[in-house]
């Protein structure tokens, strides 16, 4: 067994830490913690109990402890975007505001005011979306600017995880470009957009890529634990980690399957062109400062919040079979419609868009996963045709990874209706990423490309054909 990691894997809906070492050639995880992560609602807003989620990540410490384990090191990766605010005692300014939150309407609008819609992709390359942290920033601004004049640090929520392990303050690469707030082509923060928008720059850290060490455990919690361990940064944007594990990213097209799904591939230069501005595609950093070409497309959100609204009734599989017994229906909606980003009631907003559009409304349970299952793949065919025509080249594989690529009937719709090839798998490609990159800067794995050989060797992937194909080869 060779030295431990552990990646500390916060998604929008839940949390694990995992435990990844090196054994027999091939990396082997073990899961060690999981808990439940969901939006609380504090002083009128949709917040994250980053305290409790704090408390969460040293339990898992404390357990891989009884499980037997000592780790050489630990490392977080979380969703983008959100951050806290930190005055000169270092105690945050504002609760842990999520990005699903009202109040970044009508402010992207109002950034355009000042700095033009072209300028901003072309400078950062991000991906329009109401609820980038320069919008929740200019919200503020706008709000209760004198929160942003009394902000000493800004961190982002891995990042202040980080601070709160290690006393160290950083923001970390990969994450921080999904401010839309870092310069593309320098990968520092853009003064000059943060100047014109009146934003305090001062409050910003020095940009760190993955792979650098931060530094040993606060004494405090070294005494908690009874050991020390290293504190390092790995791609902190989740879906950075996530990409880490697509074994193969030649001539692929990666779909990061879960809460979320983010489209695209893999690229050592970003593609600030205006076609990719009118697709609204993103150019997110990466390991190596390479870049994620990709589009942010609403993901499994939309059958977590049915199975929430059935009030559980009905789990994911169980929902999935009866979407496949629902075979007579066919009714679609636009997936990345803002309405479904935090509707009161997601069956209702699929059977209004429905209704609106005039298509048969799902009342089935099964109508209902199945509206949100097509018109997920729907989604994905609309964003490969948008990216073959930037890279002006055709894609034959896609490898789906993450939560969603357990997920057959969903991954056979992709294959069906793209006509290529899906590998599903690895599944906890996050966690891999994550870890990884810590066996990266331990010097247990040489570099990404030996790192990713590794990956292919070590898990399970399933490929899927289009049926049409299937019955053409049989």
């Amino acid at each position: 067994m060779g030295k431990c990691s552990l990646a500390v894997d916060i998604g929008a809906s839940s949390g694990r830490l995992i435990a990844g070492y090196m054994k027999n050639g091939k990396l082997q995880l073990d899961e060690v913690h999981r808990f439940e992560n969901k939006l609380v609602e504090k002083n009128n807003h949709f917040c994250w109990d980053v305290e409790g989620l704090f408390s969460e990540i040293k339990e898992g410490i404390h357990l891989s402890l009884k499980q037997g384990l000592k780790p050489e090191s630990i490392g977080i990766d979380t969703w983008a975007v959100d951050f806290v605010l930190l005055d000169e005692y270092d105690q945050p300014l504002t609760d842990a505001v999520a990005y699903r939150d009202p109040r970044t309407d009508g402010m992207m609008e109002e950034v355009f005011k000042t700095i033009s819609k072209e300028r901003l992709y072309l400078e950062t390359g991000i991906q329009f979306q109401k609820f980038n942290t320069i919008y929740q920033l200019y919200s503020i601004k706008k709000s209760n600017p004198e929160i942003l004049e009394k902000a000493k640090s800004f961190l982002m929520i891995p990042d202040y995880f980080n601070y709160l392990l290690s006393g160290k303050k950083a923001n970390e690469y990969t994450n921080a470009t999904s401010t839309q707030l870092v310069n593309a082509f320098t990968k520092k923060w853009d003064e000059e957009l943060l100047d014109q928008l009146a934003i305090n720059k001062e409050m910003f850290q020095e940009i760190h890529p993955p792979n650098t060490e931060l530094g040993s455990l606060r004494k405090e919690l070294v005494a908690e634990f009874g050991f020390d361990m290293k504190v390092l940064l790995p791609a902190t944007h989740d879906t950075g980690s996530a990409v880490i594990a697509v074994p193969e990213v030649e001539d692929t097209i990666y779909i990061s399957s879960g809460t979320w799904s983010l489209i695209g591939g893999e690229n050592t230069f970003p593609i600030c062109v205006t076609k990719a501005l009118d697709y609204n595609f993103t150019n997110e950093g990466g390991i190596d400062y390479r870049f994620r070409f990709l589009k942010n497309i609403m993901g499994l959100w939309m059958i977590q919040e049915v199975k929430r609204n059935y009030q559980d009734q009905f789990s994911f599989a169980e929902l999935v079979d009866l979407a496949n017994e629902s075979e007579h229906y066919d009714g679609k909606v636009n997936v990345d419609d803002d309405r479904f980003l935090k509707p009161d009631n997601m069956i209702e907003e699929i059977q209004k868009h429905c209704m609106e559009t005039n298509q048969q409304i799902p009342k089935k349970p099964g109508e209902v996963a199945k509206c949100v299952f097509d018109s997920l793949a729907v989604s994905y065919q609309t964003a490969i045709n948008q990216i073959e025509e930037i890279y002006e080249k055709k894609f034959d594989r896609i490898n789906v990874i993450g939560g969603g690529a357990q997920n057959e009937m969903l991954n056979q719709l992709i294959a069906d209706t793209t006509k290529k090839q899906v590998f599903a798998g690895p599944i906890e490609a996050t966690a891999i990423g994550n870890i990884v990159a810590q066996l990266m800067t331990l010097g247990e794995l040489k570099d990404i490309y030996q790192a990713r050989i590794i990956i292919k060797e070590s898990f399970y992937v399933k490929k899927f054909v289009a049926k049409d194909k299937m019955e053409e080869l049989s």
